[in-house]
């Protein structure tokens, strides 16, 4: 993808910027490549606190190889490989509103966890890669509400709970009781049914840290 790029801005007397990635990004993703648009944000993780790690590696071709099945192939491998090695920063605001026009809400919050699972990989998010979580959610139009929720699945404190169910510790029992079958509701499975196998199973994931979380705070409060 790269390479193509710069080889036609060269062909056109131009220099290349991340402009020319996201034309070959859009070309890519034409037909709803959904592996390329994974790709480009998966690099944008990885590469947030400087240092592109083993385990975060992994972490996206097992996902990646589980989502996609025999789909999945050394092409989208060097695809990452294109997004982690070009030096022009990646066009996130155009890649991020890309995929806002083409997927619903539900989805890009999966995509969300995704992402906060390659952060997660080395065992800590850091700082910078919390900024970027940030940027790319506020990019890819994910109510705050719903960060800070699966925020708080990955990265844990004496709110976490109450966090997870998206209000804070001063609710009510009655408010608790609301914001659970609210979020139960909001991050069913059944949300992303019809993506591959590693959405559904991270979706699982999400909702039972949601009833974890509420039965956590059933039991401080022997509701």
């Amino acid at each position: 993808v790269i390479n193509k790029a710069k080889e036609q801005a060269k062909a056109e007397g131009r220099s290349f910027s991340s402009e020319d990635l996201f034309q070959y990004y859009q070309q890519r993703t034409s037909q709803n490549d959904v592996p390329t648009m994974l790709m480009a944000l998966s690099a944008a993780v990885m590469k947030a606190d400087g240092s592109v790690k083993k385990s975060e590696l992994e972490f996206v071709k097992a996902f990646l190889k589980q989502q996609f099945g025999p789909q999945f192939n050394q092409t989208h491998l060097n695809t990452l490989k294109s997004f982690i090695d070009q030096r022009e920063s990646l066009p996130l605001s155009q890649i991020c509103g890309d995929i806002r026009a083409r997927m619903r809400t539900e989805v890009r919050i999966q995509l969300l966890h995704y992402l906060f699972g390659i952060a997660k990989s080395d065992g800590e998010v850091s700082q910078s890669e919390m900024s970027m979580l940030q940027n790319i959610a506020q990019l890819m139009g994910v109510p705050q509400m719903d960060f800070t929720s699966v925020q708080n699945m990955f990265h844990r404190n004496t709110e976490s709970d109450y966090k997870v169910l998206g209000i804070s510790k001063d609710a009510t029992d009655q408010e608790v009781k609301k914001a659970y079958r609210k979020m139960a509701v909001r991050y069913h499975p059944d949300k992303v049914a019809q993506m591959g196998e590693e959405y559904q199973k991270g979706a699982k994931e999400k909702f039972q840290r949601i009833q974890e979380s509420y039965e956590n705070i059933k039991k401080e409060r022997n509701i």
